[in-house]
């Protein structure tokens, strides 16, 4: 049966990794076709968007940006853009980009997808929620709602923090199975891996030094 679902952004439970507050939109609604996040800078000179772009082959998404409230500065290719309140922002892949609040409490949503091809949900995303678990020291609890979390969504991202907390955990075979998974699916994690001291454990592991080159 087809259904529908309302809420107001401040329903949405937020979500503090250590960086800017944002509200994950896509995962409140379970959303599968499309990005959706909602980022807040708490005060003015607050950077909101961290600076990136989208051209890795892997990523290629299209972003469109929209300041909910307050007032915004982006900076697009070097390029500042003013952005008050009501202001949609596209940007397409290769373009850098990032924002800053010039007013307390900004809020900017933002919405993505690639071109082309189904929606995958980021690692990033997913792995949020257990980044504060895993820079605590807790790895036992990272393994085990981690695991639940790959069985459902094996983003390369989860999948290759997933493998670090494993190793940290003494769970040899379960590292290696994983980091080739996330190797696998983006080859950027095979030279991460390399200099990465969380592998220490099963750096001398023939498959290890294999899925390294």
């Amino acid at each position: 049966m087809a259904k529908h679902e309302v809420a107001h952004l401040d329903e949405i439970a937020q979500v503090d990794d250590g960086r800017i507050p944002w509200k994950p939109v896509r995962h409140h609604f379970g959303i599968k076709s499309f990005g959706i996040n909602a980022w807040t800078g708490q005060a003015a000179g607050d950077r909101i968007i961290n600076e990136h772009d989208e051209a890795d082959v892997a990523d290629q998404q299209e972003e469109l940006y929209f300041v909910q409230t307050g007032r915004a500065r982006f900076e697009l290719d070097g390029e500042k853009v003013d952005a008050p309140a009501g202001t949609f922002v596209y940007v397409e892949p290769a373009v850098t980009r990032t924002a800053f609040a010039d007013e307390p409490g900004t809020t900017i949503v933002s919405i993505g997808a690639t071109p082309g091809r189904a929606y995958e949900p980021s690692g990033w995303e997913i792995w949020a929620e257990l980044r504060p678990i895993f820079e605590s020291g807790d790895y036992e609890e990272v393994v085990a709602r981690g695991q639940a979390l790959v069985a459902e969504t094996p983003t390369p991202t989860l999948l290759y923090n997933l493998a670090c907390a494993e190793s940290l955990t003494g769970r040899k075979e379960d590292a290696l199975a994983h980091l080739r998974q996330a190797i696998e699916r983006h080859g950027d994690f095979r030279t991460y891996a390399a200099g990465d001291s969380d592998f220490d454990a099963i750096r001398d592991e023939p498959e290890f030094r294999e899925l390294v080159g």
